[in-house]
């Protein structure tokens, strides 16, 4: 594993920021056990990290002085450990997207038209919901709220899933994707207290948050499936045996690391959920101890 690791809990939170330094330059083209299908998937999903990342932290940063949490001490540190979290992530997945263009993918023209696609989803979600009293700040922490969950899920599939495991073969990409998986389930119940916290519990903020769960899966399937065509085309391997492993491990009934996401996403739609009703607590004390962190 080609990583520094510096843990800080000068927050006082329930969970740490780990300061992580990978270097990718040893990373081979295809690093998830030679496929191409299967690389171009996972870059594509990291290609919607950076912006996707910062809307996260832009959004908790926006609304953590609010009355009705700015005196919460113990969410204020949960909220100051999520940010690092969440900028870490950025940094990491930022530098890996950044080494793929020595093998000519331009990871960066993704990430660029996942701002954009961030940006206006935002801006028409929040023209649309204005006249029911709702404001940007809302939509942001809401759509936030939606993508953690999704986060968080994919997260727990990355740990359990050991099909997709088997495919992780570069250590460099398995200890990032392990590293940012166990963050994940670690905060993923941040935003959504400071959405209750902030918002309550009553029947807007419910048809709110699930209606922006729905919208923002679609963008996703959407805009990271262009992402992995385009990958595989530019790379001249866009065929059936290609396509085939990406369906195999990601959308099998069996193997599919997206499909295995189905119970725990159709949780949230559950009037009182909570992310941590999803106990993940055993799995990722046992992958802490694999990572050794």
């Amino acid at each position: 594993m080609n990583a520094k690791v510096n843990i800080s809990n000068r927050a006082g939170a329930s969970f740490p920021v780990r300061r992580m330094n990978f270097d990718f330059d040893q990373v081979p083209e295809y690093w998830a056990k030679d496929s191409a299908g299967i690389t171009h998937f996972m870059t594509a999903l990291s290609a919607l990290f950076p912006d996707g990342e910062k809307l996260f932290i832009d959004s908790v940063r926006a609304v953590r002085y609010h009355p009705a949490i700015k005196d919460n001490e113990a969410l204020q540190k949960e909220i100051s450990a999520f940010i690092g979290q969440e900028a870490m992530h950025t940094h990491e997945h930022a530098g890996f997207n950044a080494s793929a263009q020595k093998y000519g993918h331009d990871v960066a023209k993704y990430e660029r038209e996942t701002g954009k696609v961030i940006q206006g989803a935002r801006k028409w979600f929040a023209r649309v919901v204005r006249p029911f009293g709702m404001t940007q700040e809302m939509v942001d922490l809401t759509a936030t709220t939606a993508l953690e969950h999704f986060t968080a899920t994919l997260a727990s599939q990355l740990l359990l899933n050991k099909h997709i495991q088997e495919l992780m073969t570069d250590p460099t990409m398995s200890y990032m994707w392990y590293w940012h998986a166990v963050e994940e389930n670690e905060h993923k119940a941040v935003a959504y207290d400071v959405y209750e916290e902030i918002f309550g519990r009553g029947v807007k903020s419910y048809a709110l948050r699930n209606t922006a769960l729905v919208m923002a899966m679609a963008l996703i399937f959407v805009t990271q499936s262009s992402f992995v065509i385009r990958l595989l085309k530019e790379d001249g391997k866009l065929n059936l045996k290609e396509l085939g492993m990406i369906y195999k491990y990601a959308y099998s009934p069996s193997k599919g690391v997206i499909t295995g996401m189905t119970r725990e996403m159709l949780a949230y739609f559950k009037p009182g959920f909570h992310p941590n009703d999803l106990d993940t607590v055993a799995l990722l004390e046992k992958w802490k101890a694999k990572l050794g962190i």
